[in-house]
């Protein structure tokens, strides 16, 4: 069983860096690690932080991070500014540089997710230069240069959202390829019954985006009726090679749908509208589904393909396997709701996604029920490269912090690390009501991760802690370091 290791955090961090909340009087907790390290740290000016996105830009490491709702000081400008994507030279890991804020405008949901492709990667794309796509509150997604981090330029606005007939809009969590321009845009779409559907953008070249069609489950269309499938819709879709992997629903009766990528660019070629929002349109991109428990929801699907079970070396058949690793959202807080759990499906017959292992963390190793927040899984990284891809899976968990478990056999996971920052005074209180008494507490609340090439974690917390910056240690190190097999 884990052991927990308390960490001191290394003095002379960069100005802005975060220093432990003193403890006592029940305000806030201190740093928790096992086969981690604490590397480097940034309060993002105490703005609730959603997502981090690393990015090599020449020979700079960048991060864009993305922030839910709020406003708060920018000390680089002097002008209190509505929360919208932080910029960061994270070259030297162990001193963030705070570079520049990009101020949100479309409504009080800030502009929580980021995508960002070079120029000399998109079809048609200016070589040189660097995009960044994200939402812009609820109202559009829109693109952004950001050849030069500390002075980004606003490009345009691909599409602005549209409403449901119950008057929801939302904008969510894009997907851009960068090798062909296409994106995979979240969002409401007039007339659509979930709020979240996916938009096909060609953005092959930024300043001229192509909108191909609209997508979601079947049921959800406009001229539909009856229950609507998928809770709140579309979550996010994620793409490897010819396979694009969707999740609905997220907290609550959530889908996860397998699309074979070039049917859903193109349609049925033998309908005489290959594209339209039709129930046959809808279900022919379709290879694999598997509808959830109404209590759990459907937040990402990351694949796993062509992994080599060692125990099955000696089967003459599907020795080798492939897998998607799918993450339900935690969303009450305090435990008041059902426990939110991450597993792993055998997809290797993809028209029959099969369940074979979970992961969960014990409430008992922490007592995170009565700690405050959400206690949970929220999101895995999303890298697909190595050193982790394959090997390791790092998924932040609300007040337990960031996760990270071998995967190296799907059928058996197993944690190797763990990271839980300290809280400050900065950290927002979180509260729940229990049996008609409120009760309201501080702690962490790590929102999403992300992971880079050089082996580092990159922790975002939406209670307004700011950034943390974690490196493996020991065993876990041990895993991204080791070369092929």
């Amino acid at each position: 069983m884990n052991r927990w290791f308390a960490l001191s955090i290394a003095a002379g961090l960069a100005a802005g860096a975060v220093t432990p909340a003193a403890q006592g009087g029940g305000r806030g907790h201190g740093e928790e690690a096992f086969n981690t390290r604490l590397v480097g740290a940034h309060d993002l000016q105490g703005r609730s932080a959603y997502q981090p996105l690393p990015v090599r830009q020449g020979a700079r490491r960048i991060l864009y991070v993305g922030h839910h709702a709020g406003e708060a000081l920018n000390p680089l400008t002097g002008a209190v500014e509505t929360n919208g994507t932080s910029v960061l030279d994270v070259t030297a890991p162990e001193a963030p540089v705070y570079l520049a804020h990009i101020p949100a405008t479309g409504g009080a949901s800030g502009s929580q997710m980021v995508q960002v492709c070079a120029g000399d990667e998109l079809p048609r794309g200016q070589a040189g230069r660097f995009y960044l796509l994200r939402p812009n509150g609820n109202s559009s997604h829109e693109i952004w240069d950001v050849t030069d981090p500390a002075d980004p330029a606003f490009v345009r606005t691909v599409v602005e959202m549209g409403r449901t007939p119950s008057g929801d809009q939302h904008t969510h969590k894009n997907w851009w390829e960068c090798d062909t321009g296409i994106a995979h845009l979240v969002g409401t779409v007039d007339g659509w019954r979930a709020p979240r559907v996916l938009q096909v953008f060609d953005l092959a070249d930024p300043a001229a985006p192509r909108h191909v069609r609209d997508f979601s489950l079947p049921g959800v269309q406009p001229d539909a009726s009856g229950p609507i499938p998928g809770g709140s819709g579309l979550h996010e879709a994620v793409r490897l090679g010819n396979r694009l992997y969707l999740a609905y629903g997220t907290v609550a009766n959530g889908v996860v749908q397998i699309l074979d990528r070039d049917r859903l660019l193109n349609g049925d070629p033998d309908a005489a509208a290959p594209l339209a929002a039709s129930p046959a349109g809808l279900a022919y991109p379709q290879i694999g589904r598997l509808d959830l428990p109404a209590f759990w929801g459907g937040h990402t699907a990351m694949p796993l393909l062509d992994v080599e079970i060692a125990d099955y070396a000696d089967n003459r058949d599907h020795a080798t396997r492939d897998f998607l690793f799918v993450v339900s959202e935690s969303a009450g807080n305090a435990c008041q709701e059902a426990r939110h759990i991450t597993f792993m499906l055998d997809i290797t017959d993809e028209a029959h996604p099969l369940p074979i292992a979970t992961f969960q963390v014990p409430e008992s190793s922490g007592e995170f029920c009565d700690r405050g927040g959400r206690f949970g899984p929220h999101s895995p990284q999303w890298s697909l490269e190595p050193p982790f891809y394959g090997k390791l899976m790092a998924v932040s968990w609300f007040n337990a912090g960031a996760r990270v478990i071998d995967i190296r056999d799907p059928f058996r996971l197993e944690e190797v690390a763990y990271y839980i920052p300290a809280t400050t005074e900065r950290t927002a209180e979180r509260c729940a009501t229990i049996d008609g008494v409120a009760s309201c507490k501080v702690a962490i609340q790590t929102n999403k991760l992300e992971v880079d090439d050089r082996g580092l974690l990159y922790l975002a917390d939406r209670a307004d802690t700011g950034l943390h910056i974690v490196a493996l240690t020991g065993p876990a190190a041990a895993i991204i370091e080791a070369g092929e097999d």
